[in-house]
């Protein structure tokens, strides 16, 4: 699944073409693209036909489009789901359909916003909008999220991440500090590559524990995943294959810019020492044995 940055990429893109756009028409081009609605396909278009398109939002790795329906004051969600293959492409409604073409909204202005998804892990639904479970200390600005992400923790680039909340929630986990940062209820947006670039830079090894930890410590690591992620971002994201790309088809080139993840074999880009990788949650952990030392 794409983790923040990506996602951040392709919001912003949609926010350039499709905010203040109504959706003309919308066709379902395969069932799994919408089997998170569960009143179906159907309903679905009906839903989303005649919407405007007031914003494009994100929280973490999670986005969705807020729709207002036809002679209707109420807000509602549309949360989009990139899954693994997951693209948002902006088109003209006279180019090539994609092969794995999902969902095509047809767009008043005429082009086409469409759902690629080469391995249907992803998808669209339709979504209440709520208040936001998580109180906004930092900005006093109250805030409406979908229903499904509303237990999701702020992420760094949300106005109202309280850093220092996240520090002491973590330090309460009885955890690894590397589960931590991949779990989004303590803070989202990370994922295991920009979990394992932040402990890169923090010097600390993933199976370290997070009640051993000092706060300054895990200040650290928040502030080096919020640091590596922006920078991420300015690079377009890190693309490892042409499955993730921009509303224009573009793929990101921070994945050439990592110092831990994915580099096993090759020298650490601090002290020389052969990185290595280690099984964690059935996915991968890239770290320096000498800069990172793993607890006994």
């Amino acid at each position: 699944m794409p983790e923040l940055p990506e996602v951040e990429v392709v919001r912003r893109g949609l926010a350039t073409h499709v905010v203040g756009r109504t959706v003309a028409a919308i066709d379902v081009l395969h069932p799994r693209a919408v089997r998170r609605h569960v009143a179906g396909p159907i309903d679905f278009r009906g839903q989303l036909s005649g919407a405007r398109i007031d914003s494009v939002n994100r929280r973490g790795k999670y986005m969705w489009l807020e729709l207002r329906a036809p002679r209707s004051a109420d807000a509602y969600a549309v949360v989009v789901h990139l899954g693994m293959s997951g693209q948002m492409l902006i088109n003209d409604a006279d180019a090539e359909l994609q092969t794995h073409a999902r969902i095509v909204a047809d767009l008043d202005d005429g082009r086409q916003l469409r759902f690629i998804d080469q391995r249907t892990f992803g998808g669209w639904m339709v979504d209440d909008l709520v208040d936001d479970a998580w109180p906004a200390a930092v900005t006093g600005e109250s805030v409406r999220v979908p229903s499904t992400i509303a237990h999701i923790a702020p992420d760094p680039f949300d106005p109202n991440y309280d850093r220092d909340d996240a520090v002491a929630r973590i330090r309460r986990r009885d955890t690894e500090i590397k589960r931590a940062l991949l779990d989004q209820t303590m803070v989202s947006g990370i994922g295991n590559i920009y979990a394992d670039e932040a402990l890169w830079r923090a010097r600390l090894h993933g199976r370290r524990a997070t009640a051993r930890l000092s706060r300054a410590q895990v200040a650290e690591v928040l502030d080096h995943a919020a640091a590596v992620m922006s920078d991420a971002l300015a690079q377009g994201g890190t693309s490892f294959d042409d499955l993730y790309v921009n509303v224009n088809g573009e793929s990101g080139y921070f994945e050439r810019s990592l110092n831990a993840y994915g580099r096993e074999g090759e020298p650490c880009r601090r002290c020389g020492s052969v990185m290595r990788r280690e099984q964690f949650m059935n996915r991968s952990s890239f770290s320096c044995p000498r800069c990172q030392r793993a607890p006994r």
